[in-house]
Parts: C-alpha cells; sequence; structure tokens
C-alpha cells in the first residue's frame, strides 16, 4: 500500500474552474481557445488518488489538450444541467464520456443534488406508494437508500431498477445529442457490462457502472458515438492501490478503486481510436 499518513499528504489536484461554472475540476486548468479533447465522468475520470488518470496520460500521446471535467461521483445530471461543461463539450475535437451509473440522476422515483449527484433529496409519491414501510429521511444516499429497497423486497425493487435503467437511457441519449460532436463512449471498470437481469443484485454489493447493461450501451452507438469497451485485466486488479496517492484516513475508499495500472491499460486502449476521430 502506498500512502502518507497525514492528510496533509494526500494528493493535490490543482482545482480549477471553467467560465462561469459552479463545478471544481481537477487541473491544472487547460486552454479551450485551442483545439482540444474533452473528457466527462466520475471519480475514473476525474482521477481521485491518481497522480495522472488517463486523461492526462492520453494527452501526453495525442498532443492535444486533454481538458478532464470528471467529478467524483458525478451523474449524468450534472453535465447535462452546466451550460459550461456542454458549450466546452460542443467545442471539442472529440468528447469522451465514461459510462457512469444510473443511481446518481433524478428520475420519476427520486431526486438527486443538481451537483452531488450521489446526494438522496426526496422521494416522489409514487415510490412512496411502493414502499409504504420506508422513512425515506433517514437517507442521505443514493446508493445507501437503494440498498435499503432492495433489502426490503427485491421483487419491487425491479420496478425501481427498471425505472432508473429507462432515465439513463433517455438521458444519455439527450447528452450525446446535445454534444452533436464525435463521442467516444468509454465502459472503464473491473468487469465487463452484463446482460439485463429480471432483478439484480444488492446495489450495495454491485460494482460500478450500477444497472448499466450491454444492451443500454449498445443502443447509444451509432455514426456519431462509438462504444469502447475496457476491462482492467487481472494483473491491474492485483495491482491495488499500488503507485496511488491518499491519506491514512482516504485508504478505505482507495482500496474500492483502480489504480494506475488499469489508468495505463485505458490510455492505452483508447489512444488509437483518439488520434483516428481527431483526424481531420
Amino acid at each position: 500500500m502506498t500512502y502518507d499518513a497525514m492528510s496533509a499528504g494526500a494528493l493535490d489536484y490543482a482545482p480549477c474552474r471553467y467560465g462561469n461554472s459552479r463545478l471544481l475540476f481537477r487541473g491544472p486548468r487547460r486552454r479551450l481557445d485551442a483545439p482540444f479533447v474533452a473528457f466527462l465522468g466520475g471519480t475514473e475520470t476525474y482521477g481521485r488518488f491518481i497522480k495522472a488518470p488517463f486523461p492526462a496520460l492520453v494527452e501526453s500521446d495525442l498532443g492535444l489538450n486533454c481538458v478532464n471535467f470528471g467529478i467524483p461521483n458525478a451523474g449524468i445530471d450534472v453535465f447535462i444541467n452546466d451550460p459550461t461543461v456542454m458549450e466546452a463539450a460542443q467545442s471539442a475535437r472529440v468528447a469522451v464520456l465514461q459510462v457512469i451509473g444510473a443511481q446518481n440522476l433524478s428520475n420519476r422515483f427520486y431526486t438527486v443534488h443538481p451537483r452531488r449527484n450521489d446526494r438522496f433529496l426526496t422521494a416522489s409519491p409514487l415510490l412512496r406508494v411502493i414502499y409504504p414501510e420506508v422513512d425515506f429521511a433517514e437517507f442521505h444516499f443514493n446508493r445507501h437508500m437503494l440498498s435499503h429497497l432492495h433489502k426490503v423486497s427485491s421483487e419491487r425493487f425491479s420496478i425501481v431498477r427498471a425505472e432508473l435503467q429507462k432515465a439513463w437511457s433517455a438521458r444519455m441519449e439527450l447528452l450525446t445529442r446535445q454534444i452533436g460532436s464525435r463521442v467516444l463512449l468509454v465502459w472503464f471498470a473491473d468487469h465487463a457490462p452484463l446482460q439485463d437481469e429480471p432483478v439484480g443484485p444488492d446495489p450495495a454489493r454491485s460494482g460500478d457502472p450500477l444497472f448499466v447493461t450491454r444492451e443500454m450501451l449498445d443502443s447509444l452507438a451509432d455514426e456519431k458515438v462509438t462504444v469502447a469497451q475496457v476491462v482492467a485485466t487481472p494483473e491491474a486488479i492485483e495491482a491495488g492501490t499500488s503507485g496511488m496517492v491518499f491519506s491514512e484516513m482516504e485508504a478505505m475508499a482507495a482500496k474500492k478503486m483502480l489504480g494506475p495500472r488499469a489508468h495505463g491499460e485505458l490510455a492505452r486502449h483508447i489512444g488509437p481510436l483518439l488520434h483516428e476521430m481527431v483526424s481531420p
């Protein structure tokens, strides 16, 4: 394990802002008035605990600015609702979009925080009808709430899961259509996307991207959207936190994430695709 025992020794992400966005992104800040590739995604794109996440690794080979718009624990909503990010993605030579889970977006059953999409705000009357015995006031995070619903009734939970998948597909289609330019949709995980399941496992025990199936990904592919599936090798998974930078208090969170070796594998996989996509 590689970590500094003091919080002061944790990784400096050089946080920065772009335009009028209220969001903080990982720096160093990149120019947007020259050709660039935009990277939108969650914790992996941001590169939490990683000195050089895959956007930085791609940049060193591609020869274009790679702007990291990753947000830890992001859902799709945070990007769609941010005009600065959307304008940048539309202006980019290519927008690289990490596949993120379906739990962190507002839907017919519950509402999430507009910027911190992993935060649960409120349940809809419809969800309260489906789960009348649940006190939703005790939940602060979507995944905790969903895990509890699964525990109460896996049968009723299948209704919730289907709604999240439907909302994810519609929101992703909206996002890629609004971007308009070339999009590279990247699956980056320790497992391949599965075929749809009637109920599915407990969300607390499931890996990310949560609830996203192969069929959902395939439905997004068209002449402007290229789908790349990158599954970390056993060697990258076994490397664990080797090469990661985190404080002692962050050790548990770091163990749940893919490390530098997996990021290197991803960069080597999508690098040639991006070379081809950015070519005139």
